[in-house]
């Protein structure tokens, strides 16, 4: 007899969070994790920094007038520690609904006044953490509010069904970063992405080719999750 496929079913979170709140996006992410279980799903996917609000303004603020920090401020207020009481809350979502997750979201150092990461968390189905990984680089203006990470961040999760990688953003496009995935035969690939890159990037036509291009790399199914701009948060830039 020859050896099976195992059968998957994955989703993106094509969402934007509750911005600035981290609570109400947790609680939100938590009725996705949910609903995506009910329907099936074996994984799902989520944006770039989506709890609490990828730091989109850098791009069109200057960094240090008045709005910006105002923001700044409210953004390390409502970054998530790991390990947190939001943490828990993600885990237990999982665990309940039976699903993997990978979430965005903007970490920051335990316990300190200082220090934030732009980090994907994968958590298993049993609602154990299996993986973390750090933006290595900061893109354009986030520079102003994440530090980087480090390489030993770049590695697969041992997920039921074999590996599942992740990446953030422009590290999708970045050819050592996707060939530290690649030496571990990805199954399932996780692309996060904000709401957009810049006032001058075309956010849907960029993603797409990336996402192509790295399943091909990967010979993997690949989620691209990215965020999306509502009235609502034009509103809250306003």
């Amino acid at each position: 007899m020859s050896d099976g496929y195992k059968k998957l079913r994955l989703a993106a979170a094509q969402v934007t969070p509750v911005f600035l709140d981290r609570d109400a996006t947790i609680d939100k992410a938590c009725r996705i994790i949910h609903e995506a279980g009910e329907a099936g799903a074996d994984v799902i996917g989520f944006p770039e920094g989506f709890v609490p609000g990828h730091p989109g303004w850098l791009d069109y603020l200057n960094g240090v007038d008045t709005k910006a920090l105002g923001f700044a401020r409210e953004l390390f207020k409502n970054a998530v520690e790991i390990p947190s009481p939001a943490i828990d809350q993600l885990s237990a979502a999982c665990r309940k609904a039976g699903i993997i997750a990978v979430i965005g979201m903007t970490e920051k150092r335990v316990q300190t006044t200082g220090t934030m990461w732009n980090t994907q968390l994968t958590i298993d189905r049993t609602g154990e953490i299996i993986g973390k990984h750090q933006k290595l680089v900061p893109t354009i203006g986030e520079r102003l509010g994440h530090t980087g990470g480090t390489g030993r961040s770049l590695k697969i999760s041992s997920a039921h069904f074999g590996a599942l990688s992740a990446l953030i953003c422009g590290e999708n496009s970045n050819p050592l970063a996707t060939f530290a995935m690649a030496v571990d035969y990805p199954v399932v690939h996780v692309a996060s992405w904000p709401a957009h890159f810049s006032p001058t990037s075309d956010m849907a036509e960029v993603s797409v080719l990336v996402a192509r291009n790295i399943a091909y790399q990967l010979k993997a199914f690949v989620i691209s999750a990215f965020s999306v701009v509502t009235d609502e948060l034009i509103a809250s830039y306003q």
